[in-house]
């Protein structure tokens, strides 16, 4: 009598019939279908989940920016004094300031610009 993998091959199509779930026409019926996408999907997740990293800092820097330019300065002046005021608040807090509370955001600014004046 020969040893067959049924059991372990059923298993391996029922993980992927799984993560395949939501796909539309034959990738979500056809085992070997189902199995390439989910495996490029699964490609896909990984690499998008450092671009987001990246896309989320350029919008916070936009954001910094739209606020520095209401206030008569450029991104990279307004990082220099707060780099030299010793604020140490990141870029993704100072977006989160400037987007919802604009006054909090021209008093840190007039802060920081009064410590480097002094200094």
């Amino acid at each position: 009598m020969r040893v067959t993998g049924g059991i372990q091959t059923k298993k391996r199509h029922k993980k992927y019939m799984k993560l395949a779930k939501g796909f539309t026409g034959g990738r979500r019926v056809l085992y070997r279908s189902a199995r390439e996408g989910v495996e490029k999907g699964l490609c896909f997740a990984y690499r998008d989940r450092k671009a987001r990293k990246r896309e989320m800092r350029g919008l916070w820097i936009a954001r910094i920016s739209a606020a520095a330019k209401s206030l008569g300065t450029s991104y990279s002046v307004l990082m220099d004094i707060f780099k030299k005021a010793g604020v140490t608040l990141n870029r993704k807090m100072l977006s989160n300031i400037a987007a919802k509370d604009p006054e909090a955001f021209v008093t840190l600014v007039a802060q920081a610009r009064a410590q480097v004046q002094a200094a």
